[in-house]
Parts: structure tokens; sequence; C-alpha cells
């Protein structure tokens, strides 16, 4: 049997399981409530066998554990298929300050016919990007400069620590600085330090690059027993090192990060790992939450008793619910953008592409533009609030939109499956990173970032995937850049690691 004939066995393999999967989930459904007795879970459910085949490759081990396809399909399955069931199984949706439509689940049906073409138009996309460069000789290698990257490494990580002190300096002190996180007042002191943070919180993660380095070269730091004392060791520094300033995101991705060095660079991980490792990295979520709402007191309380977690989940709104369709999910926040723009007294302009012009002003520095000009949050708050309702200082909506809730924003829902064009290419672009960059190339130190970044593309607003390539990888990606030489493949030798072999 030909390459070829094996391709297309493998994939009517996975669209069979994908669509009983689905299938087995939708019929639970309408036994145990007559709410899914509605048109909305037809295109729901096509869009899970869709975004299901490429989850089913994943797991059965036909995508790679890092593959950004497979990273998309499986959280993809919980974005597009999963999250809109559970939201009308729990009757769980936006806050009760937000005007209800009569009944969600159309809107919900309407936002997964949009979302089904936009899954077409990313699979068609993400294959137009060639997996392989035509000529291998051709291919560019970056290997890491041992005594350059020593040098580099050491500097930025000092830049580092010093930079991050001075913040603790800046606050009084530590404890000052976690009262800061929980005190709404307090977080204006924040404000214009972008720069600061950075350089400053990006020890954990250079850190975490020297060991991925040297532990390539000794095989006793290669254990798993060795291997998690050093990723508690990176937690508890990613939490000094930024983790205190309450974003939940930026910890997650740097563990994230963290966990794809080692795949890559150190020893492959395995499914039964990332199981065990996801168990932890959602009670961490969860409890972080409410350090989020209520700094340290928070915490202190959700560990106590049953009732005091719960009537601290009901005044924060930090509940598991909010964390599985809030924070892994858009459906109610779309479907509500929907219903708004479709009503026939709807006084909402849309933005005509504002908002991604103003994303991209976010890297400017203030000195040339003092004012910048207001993000996603101006068009969000007068669409699910009215126009004028936009007030900074007093009331903003504070949602986050995704990749398609800013281009509804921007030109109405009927381009949404346009926004998953770029998607589609960045994916497939990684993709083929993934394919080629050999074992000894440097950037493999990059890639998990790259990786994480599809996701972050698919939940977040623009401006927010520039904050994360920036904030987050600036820095390292400046260190790795200055310390690698680039050869050409046919000119390298054979390497067991990412080291130059000329010093």
């Amino acid at each position: 049997m030909n390459q070829k004939s094996v391709y297309s066995k493998i994939y009517v393999d996975s669209i069979i399981v994908s669509f009983f999967i689905c299938c087995l989930i939708v019929l639970w459904c309408l036994q145990t409530s007559e709410q899914f007795q509605h048109w909305f879970l037809i295109p729901v459910t096509l869009s899970g066998i869709l975004i299901g085949i490429d989850t089913v490759n994943w797991f059965r081990g036909r995508l790679g554990i890092f593959d950004p396809v497979g990273i998309i399909g499986v959280l993809g399955f919980h974005f597009f298929f999963l999250a809109p069931i559970l939201h009308v199984n729990w009757d769980s949706w936006l806050e009760p300050w937000f005007s209800y439509p009569p009944d969600w689940r159309p809107w919900l049906g309407g936002m997964a016919i949009l979302n089904l073409l936009g899954l077409l138009v990313y699979g068609f996309c993400r294959n137009l990007v060639p997996k392989k460069p035509k000529k291998q000789s051709g291919q560019t290698l970056w290997l890491i400069d041992h005594k350059r990257f020593v040098r580099m490494i050491s500097f930025a990580m000092m830049l580092s620590a010093v930079l991050q002190i001075m913040v603790y300096q800046k606050f009084g002190g530590i404890m000052s600085y976690i009262a800061s996180v929980s005190d709404s007042e307090e977080l204006t002191k924040f404000e214009g330090m972008g720069v600061m943070f950075l350089f400053s919180e990006s020890f954990p993660i250079l850190a975490m690059m020297s060991f991925a380095v040297y532990a390539q070269r000794h095989k006793r730091l290669q254990t798993w027993p060795v291997l998690i004392v050093v990723l508690l060791l990176f937690l508890i520094l990613q939490m000094f090192f930024g983790g205190l300033r309450g974003s939940r995101s930026n910890t997650l991705w740097a563990l994230f990060w963290a966990a794809g060095m080692i795949h890559f660079l150190i020893r492959p991980i395995t499914k039964k790992e990332i199981a065990i490792g996801l168990v932890f990295i959602f009670l961490f979520m969860y409890l972080y939450g409410f350090y989020k709402s209520g700094g340290l007191d928070g915490v202190k309380t959700a560990l106590e008793a049953q009732e005091t977690r719960t009537e601290l989940e009901n005044k924060s709104g930090r509940t598991w619910q909010s964390l599985v369709l809030g924070d892994l999910g858009r459906s109610d926040v779309h479907a509500y953008m929907l219903y708004k723009l479709m009503l026939p007294d709807s006084d909402y302009k849309y933005a005509w592409g504002r908002t991604y012009i103003a994303a991209t002003t976010s890297l400017l520095p203030g000195g040339i533009l003092p004012e910048k000009p207001p993000q996603v949050s101006q068009e969000g708050t007068e669409l699910l609030f009215g126009r004028g309702s936009y007030k900074p200082g007093e009331w903003v909506a504070s949602k986050v939109y995704g990749i398609t809730g800013e281009a509804m924003l921007n030109f109405g829902p009927f381009v949404v499956p346009l926004a998953f064009i770029p998607f589609g290419i960045l994916v497939g672009w990684i993709q083929r990173c993934l394919f080629t960059w050999k074992s000894s190339d440097s950037r493999l130190l990059l890639l998990p970032m790259l990786v994480n970044l599809c996701f972050i593309v698919l939940v977040s607003d623009l401006y927010l995937d520039i904050f994360f390539l920036m904030k987050n990888s600036g820095f390292p990606t400046l260190v790795i850049l200055l310390s690698s030489r680039k050869n050409s493949l046919h000119d390298s030798f054979s390497h067991s690691g990412i080291y130059s072999n000329t010093q």
C-alpha cells in the first residue's frame, strides 16, 4: 500500500472515530435534558466531528505530542464542541448584569455554523503550507555557540533578577506587591511598566533554557525525579518573577514552554505524563483564581471548609465551571455578540479594522505615541452595553473576544470564516518548523512558545497576541538569536546537542 493510501486510510479511520465519539456525547445530552432538543446541536456536532479528527490523530500518536495541529485539535474539541454543550447543560452564562437573549441556543447555533465554515477554511489554509522545503541542503541550522551563550545567558539572568528586585522595591516589598494585585485602586501602579516586565519576568525561562542546554550532555539530569524537581523550582521562580502579579495565563504558558523544552531537548514526554500534569495544572489554576481576586487571604480561604470555599466562589465568581467555560472557551461571549449584532435596533458601529491598527501601536514607546488609541475594549464595551457606554476609568468591559470575536467587532459576523485564514497559515507554518528544525537546532528552545501561540491567537485579541510575543518571549528570543551560529545543513556535522562545533 503506497503512502497516499495509508494516509487516506488514517484520515477515514479518524473521521469514523470522531463521528462516533461526538454522536455518543450527543445521545447522552439528548437523554439528560430537553434543552438539547434544538437545531443548535447539529452545527455544534459537525464542528466537533471536524476538529475531532485532529484530536483522534493526536491521541492515537499520529501527531506529535507538541504538534500544533494536535494541540489545537485537543483544545479546539473543547472550544468548539464541548463548551457550547456544557453551557446549555449547566445553564451557565455571562454575568447577570448582561441582558440575556430569550434563548441562548439559536445564537450558539449561529456561531457554530460560522465556526464550522471557519474550521473548513482553517484546515484548507493549514495544508497550503508545505511541510518540508524543496531543497534539504538549503536549510539553515542554528547552533549554540557555547562561550557566547554562557556570557549572554548569565548577563540576561542577572539583569532580569536586578530589575525584578527593583520592581518589588517600588511597591515597598513583596507583601505590598501582593496586596496591590487584589486591590483595584492599587492596580494603576502597574501601568507603564510593560517594558520593565519584558526583562524582569524572563528569569525563569532563561534559567530553564540554561538547564535544557546543560542537561542535554549530562544523562544524570535527564531522569524524571530530577526533571520534576526542576519543574517545581521553575514554578516557584515563575511565581516570584511575575506570577504574584495575578496572571494565571502567564504562569500556565510558561509551564507549557518549560515542558516543551524538556520534550524537545532532554527526553520525550508521554500522554500519561501530560495527563498527570493537567490534573496539577487544573488545581493550580483553580486556586490561582482565588489569589487573583483575594490575594493570599483568598487562597487561604479556598483551602478551608467546603462552605467557606463555596461562599468565596459565589462572591468572586471563581468557580471551576467558570474556569472550564470562561478561561478555556468563549461560547457565551460569542453567542451574545452575535445576538447583539443581529438585533434590529442595534446601534453598534463596526470598527472596520481600527482594533487591529490600535493593537500594532501597543509596540510604540510612550515617547513616540504618548496617548495610544483604545484597544478592542472600546468596541467590545459599546457592543455589549450600547453606544456611548465606553468610559475609561469608569465603565469598560473586560472581556477577551478571541480571533472570531474581534473579527465580528470590526467587520460583522459574516467574515468570521475569513478570520481563520491567517490562523490556518500560522498553524501550518509552525507545524513546518516542527518538521524541519533538526534535533540539534537551537530554535527548538523557542518552538514550544510558538506552539503555544497558536492557541493564544485562537482565544485572544490581537493586542494580547502581540503582548504575549513581546513580553513573554522577546528577551529569551533575543538571547538565543545572539547566542547562535547559523550553518547550512550540508555544512553541519552530526551533533548530539545544540552546541556549535566551532567555539
